[in-house]
């Protein structure tokens, strides 16, 4: 199970600010004798174990007890707690739902469950918790306003196998090692690019996986392609400072040396919280002028959206948006334009965040450049800051 170190480990301590109040979880799991009939409701007692930085509330229910109780990847679950009634998929990973979807998650990498919601935050959607950012970036978890020290929640099945369709084409997967990837240069194995979409400067922009977390082996290649391309200024959207400084041999990569801001992101594009940081990164940007470098864990989510609404802004068409945006999919997946799965993947992510936050269905015909820079100052930057903004990347 991931651990986030500034999320709340709720079983096993609580701030003395609030008064040792405990959030609890009770659902019902299926009994040994009743595995063969999956349409019945499970019935063992579990508590919740974490709320994740990301808003994803994990259960005190291993996956292996789920899924040996007869449920299957692929079916549909109901899920009720408070007043919500949901019909959630039972799936492997968080790509398995488009963008802005809620599920219920036996991940392979994890040991327990989760409720959570693809590039959203499950806990403050649904009521759970409240989240807290602090000065420095990191997040906590409080109690939801008037929440009780119980929040029941009953687990059953809703359709057999109603997801599964869906579930399948959603089934993409990439390994750590390089030797994996013998098509792809060191620079497209760490996902790193530059940005030339139209209306962006030469060497102005790039984006990239992480160049210091080692999570998934791109970080030495991230920090030799960010040392090429001389960068100086760098927008690190996934790590807080003290995360940052905990990779191995941090402080002797090159992007460590350099003008850097570490942000702490989310990975709901709609929340004031993505939104305020987000606009301190702009304006880090601003502050510090140079050959700029967005990226994330894998540059893939975060990254992308940012380097999407950055290309908007300088005048970039949806095609060439979607483009750079897919790129990121052929660089892990091997996925290119005449694969059944490139549309679904850029329409269920990529282009429905661009549709929500600016407001726009049709974005091939919009004026994206103008819907861009309304976002960036509804972030709260001014317009002096968003010409200055432009005008730097359009050097």
């Amino acid at each position: 199970m991931e651990q986030i170190k500034r999320a709340v480990n709720w079983k096993k301590s609580i701030s003395a600010l609030l008064s040792a109040v405990l959030l609890l979880t009770s659902l019902t799991v299926m009994p040994v004798q009743a595995r063969k009939a999956a349409d019945k409701a499970i019935n063992t007692t579990a508590a919740v174990a974490n709320i994740q930085k990301y808003g994803n509330v994990v259960l005190d229910l291993a996956c292996r007890d789920l899924l040996a109780s007869g449920y299957e990847y692929g079916d549909v679950l109901n899920v009720s707690f408070l007043d919500q009634k949901l019909q959630l998929p039972l799936c492997s990973n968080y790509s398995d739902v488009d963008s802005g979807t809620a599920g219920i998650f036996a991940r392979q990498k994890d040991e327990y469950v989760q409720l959570a919601i693809n590039m959203k935050d499950f806990a403050t959607t649904y009521g759970i918790a409240n989240k807290i950012t602090a000065a420095d970036n990191s997040v906590s978890w409080l109690p939801a306003d008037g929440m009780t020290d119980r929040v029941k929640v009953s687990v059953s099945m809703g359709e057999k196998g109603g997801y599964a369709g869906e579930y399948l084409l959603h089934q993409i997967s990439y390994t750590a090692n390089r030797e994996d990837y013998p098509n792809l240069s060191d620079a497209q194995f760490a996902n790193f690019r530059e940005i030339r979409t139209t209306g962006m400067g030469k060497g102005r922009l790039y984006r990239s996986a992480s160049p210091v977390n080692p999570e998934h082996n791109r970080n030495t290649y991230a920090d030799e392609a960010v040392r090429k391309a001389k960068i100086t200024t760098i927008m690190n959207l996934a790590d807080d400072p003290e995360t940052f400084a905990s990779y191995p041999r941090v402080y002797a990569t090159y992007a460590s040396q350099q003008h850097f801001i570490a942000l702490n992101m989310g990975v709901d594009v709609e929340a004031d919280d993505f939104r305020q940081k987000l606009a301190q990164g702009l304006r880090y940007f601003l502050l510090k002028p140079g050959v700029y470098l967005v990226h994330c864990t894998e540059g893939k989510d975060r990254a992308g959206f940012v380097s999407a609404i950055l290309e908007c802004l300088m005048g970039a068409s949806f095609d060439e948006v979607a483009a750079d945006y897919m790129t990121t999919f052929y660089n892990y997946y091997g996925i290119t334009p005449e694969d059944e799965r490139y549309q679904k993947i850029l329409s269920s992510n990529l282009e429905k965040n661009l549709q929500h936050v600016f407001g726009i269905k049709d974005l091939r015909s919009a004026n994206l450049s103008e819907a861009a820079a309304a976002y960036i100052k509804s972030a709260g930057l001014t317009d002096e800051e968003i010409a200055q903004l432009k005008t730097n990347l359009g050097k």
